[in-house]
């Protein structure tokens, strides 16, 4: 009886375990969808067409003049709604009236892309219309078409009108996110509060304002939660996610403590080389792969080595992470602010690393020597030559303990590798092949889960979600766009000067605001300044712009993702990274950087 209830418990027990292992699968390939583009959509749909400017408009015959006729068939208005730097601005109300009156002809709402198509009903109308447009954050408007406009409807025809510029409007939500996210800056910079636990405070201060003030004064209402969730970045998010879990099956096999042996030996013990090495590395893997995920895959290495030798690990971790901002300039997916870049600008993976090497290498040498005198105490005077006991017992530590469990992970890591260098051709974004081969990594490999569980970073995780809120609320209420708009008028027509002004101001600010949302707001204002100051028509500013808010990101620690990912891992080994402490290594660094990079933009510009 003992021994069938026993084995019952064992029976129980493997069952509660594939049930678990079941559903994280089931969590990472909801992250998978949650990723995955959307392709195969047509840009003007059969249904749609009538909101395209091809179809908007019949060709009249020639030498007969538009009449009003009796009109049968529906109609229909469509136009885009744009932001000063010529953003889509989406959730926008349309209401269609006639004249003065009360009651709408008929009411719309603004899509993804800033469109809006507005169904008329099949019949003539007497007097003109007026489009009234409202949003939340902006200034209401009031269109009122023209005669010929007024001719072409009553002819039967849909009407396509030029896009809409809606003006900014400072509401008192517009007060209460930016005090917010000035707030949170300020107490993750005093370490009044765990960095998760001020992110999740600003986004409680933003959407209870939104909600419960909103529903007092709609004028402090910022966004709701369903718009909230749209800033965050879930690339981001399950890039982290499956790469934690690839790099905890991996870390199961030993193959970290065997590297640290590896990079011991080939240093000959001397640490300012070893951390020479460190950097080259991570900066030549940033630009391949990206720096995210440069960074998941290094700090690990870096903490055992940093250990076995006998240093603090943030003297190898901060200039690595530092490194990887500098090092991913050079190609389209080494940051995700070229990715950015790259696809509003149709520069190409070869146009980055012809433009942008060279600047890079530069950067690279004047951060190491900054590196090697910022840490001469720690680098020279500990660890000056090989240790005969030190190298034997990192030898003994740094066996691979599982060969066959590494093996297999090695080959799935091997083919995310490659995917992770070729996605772009094929349009496989970096998080779903991490999410894929930790997937296939947990099927094939079969660690225990609830290991798998605990190597997760979740606080880091919250930490991405909360920020990405906090910042989007600044994004919503229009202040990145008013900072953008301030930079464009500011260059004036001088190419020099636009240059200069672009790059240090992407610097400043991406250390402040995060440089992904403020590089997604400048690139309209880069685009228009392309366009209309002289001699800007090689992409030089697009460049600039790549340049400054990757590394500017090196300023602070919210600065860049790499940053963030950093922290969250050496945090869990017992290394707090604080914001403080960054600042001290990375605005110099920044400043150095920065100069270096301006001064090849000059050179090859």
């Amino acid at each position: 009886m003992s021994q069938s209830f026993t084995v019952d418990m064992i029976n129980n027990c493997r069952l509660l375990a594939r049930g678990r292992r079941w559903f994280l699968l089931l969590v990472l390939l909801l992250g998978a969808t949650l990723a995955l583009p959307t392709f195969g959509v047509s840009a003007c749909p059969e249904r749609d067409r009538r909101a395209c400017p091809e179809h908007s408009r019949r060709a009249q015959p020639k030498g007969k003049p538009l009449s009003t006729v009796s009109v049968e068939r529906p109609m229909s208005l469509s136009s885009r709604l744009l932001d000063p730097q010529g953003q889509p601005v989406r959730g926008a109300k349309v209401t269609v009236r006639q004249g003065r009156s009360n009651e709408p002809i008929a009411i719309a709402e603004s899509q993804h892309d800033g469109t809006f198509v507005v169904d008329l009903p099949p019949r003539e109308f007497p007097s003109p219309l007026v489009i009234e447009i409202d949003r939340t954050h902006f200034q209401p408007q009031a269109i009122e078409l023209e005669t010929e406009d007024m001719m072409h409807l009553n002819a039967g025809e849909s009407l396509r009108l030029p896009d809409v510029e809606l003006s900014r409007r400072i509401t008192p939500g517009f007060w209460v996110a930016t005090l917010t996210f000035v707030g949170i800056l300020a107490i993750i910079a005093l370490e009044k509060l765990h960095n998760t636990m001020a992110a999740l405070l600003g986004v409680a201060v933003v959407l209870g304002t939104s909600f419960v003030g909103g529903a007092i004064n709609h004028n402090l209402f910022i966004f709701d939660f369903e718009r909230a969730l749209e800033y965050v970045n879930f690339d981001v998010i399950f890039l982290v996610m499956g790469m934690m879990i690839v790099i905890g099956v991996i870390e199961e096999t030993g193959i970290f403590q065997w590297m640290a042996y590896q990079a011991y030996r080939l240093s000959g013990g001397r640490a300012w080389l070893l951390v020479i090495i460190l950097m080259i590395i991570t900066a030549i893997a940033s630009a391949l792969l990206d720096n995210v995920t440069t960074m998941l895959l290094m700090t690990p290495i870096t903490i055992q080595i940093a250990l076995a030798i006998g240093i603090n690990p943030l003297s190898l971790l901060l200039p690595e992470v530092l490194a990887s901002n500098v090092g991913g300039i050079s190609t389209l997916i080494g940051t995700p602010t070229n990715i950015l870049i790259g696809s509003y600008a149709n520069l190409t993976f070869n146009d980055f690393l012809r433009n942008l090497t060279p600047g890079v290498l530069l950067a690279m040498i004047v951060l190491i020597t900054y590196v090697i005198l910022y840490y001469r105490r720690q680098l020279l005077t500990q660890g000056n030559g090989l240790s005969e006991a030190l190298l034997e017992r990192l030898k003994d530590s740094g066996r691979i303990t599982q060969p066959q469990k590494l093996a297999k992970a090695g080959i799935v890591f091997a083919v995310m590798l490659v995917f992770f260098v070729i996605g772009e051709r094929i349009h496989l974004v970096p998080a779903v092949t991490a999410i894929i081969g930790a997937v296939v990594m947990l099927l094939w490999v079969a660690p225990d889960i609830e290991e798998m569980l605990k190597v997760v970073d979740w606080t880091t995780l919250m930490f991405f979600i909360a920020l990405f809120i906090v910042v989007g609320a600044i994004q919503e209420v229009g202040l990145i766009s008013i900072i953008a708009d301030s930079i464009a008028r500011l260059v004036g027509d001088s190419l020099p000067a636009t240059i200069l002004v672009l790059i240090w101001s992407a610097a400043f600010l991406s250390g402040i605001i995060a440089n992904i949302p403020f590089t997604a707001a400048m690139l309209p204002v880069v685009g228009f300044l392309t366009s209309t100051v002289s001699g800007a028509s090689n992409q030089v500013l697009f460049y600039g712009l790549s340049v400054g808010s990757a590394m500017g990101g090196n300023s602070t620690l919210i600065g860049a993702s790499a940053n963030l990912v950093t922290a969250g891992i050496a945090e869990r080994a017992g290394y707090r990274i604080t914001y403080v402490e960054f600042i001290k290594v990375g605005l110099p660094a920044t400043i150095l950087t920065v100069a270096a990079g301006v001064a090849w933009m000059f050179i090859r510009f």
